[in-house]
């Protein structure tokens, strides 16, 4: 983890102009607002160094940063794994690399896993649709996220990530056409980026 002295860069994600389904416009707005949780995470790391160095841990300012954390960390972190494992037009999945075979093991069949990672993207709720690999087990599992830490499984790691918030789509959708946004989003995967991703 950087430091608050250090702190941590936005990304440029620059390889993703022109975007099926999702514009330029949106992609811009998109990634201001990721911007915005690197920008947080450093203030929190800097306050809470402060409050550690003056002695404050155990008072209710340094316990609400602590809280806070989660929220902006994972926001940014997230944010990274949806942009990373984007491209425009998208990359298909190669269906002789481990990755494809490991989604027909966990899900039967690649139609079975498409449905039901979509189907997670469509819940109610703002979040995330995240396929997740357990690293004890190695098994593929689609799970919602609220916000960007409620039900973050702790330890799995993300293989591919769709940030189903409506400021990821209301650009370019109605806020009732989250699966539009979606169709488009599955346009523009990159499967290479996220088969990079699977633990042996």
């Amino acid at each position: 983890m950087a430091t608050a002295t250090t702190g941590y860069t936005p990304k440029t994600f620059s390889h993703l102009k022109e975007l099926k389904g999702i514009s330029d416009a949106q992609l811009e707005e998109h990634l201001k607002l990721y911007s915005g949780y690197v920008n947080n995470t450093n203030i929190l790391n800097q306050k809470v160094e402060e409050l550690t160095k003056g002695g404050k841990s155990g008072t209710p300012e340094y316990g609400e940063l602590k809280r806070r954390y989660g929220f902006e960390y994972n926001g940014m972190v997230l944010h990274e794994y949806y942009f990373d494992n984007m491209t425009p037009g998208g990359v298909a999945i190669d269906q002789n690399s481990k990755l494809y075979k490991k989604i027909c093991e966990c899900f039967w069949d690649w139609t079975t896993f498409e449905n039901d990672f979509k189907n997670v993207g469509k819940m109610r709720g703002i979040g995330w649709a995240i396929l997740f690999q357990d690293p004890s087990t190695k098994k593929l599992s689609n799970h919602f996220v609220a916000d960007h830490e409620i039900g973050n499984i702790a330890g799995y790691k993300p293989i591919l990530a769709m940030d189903v918030w409506e400021h990821a789509y209301i650009g370019d959708y109605k806020a009732t056409e989250r699966g539009k946004y979606i169709d488009a989003f599955w346009q523009n995967i990159c499967w290479k980026t996220a088969g990079s991703r699977l633990m042996e």
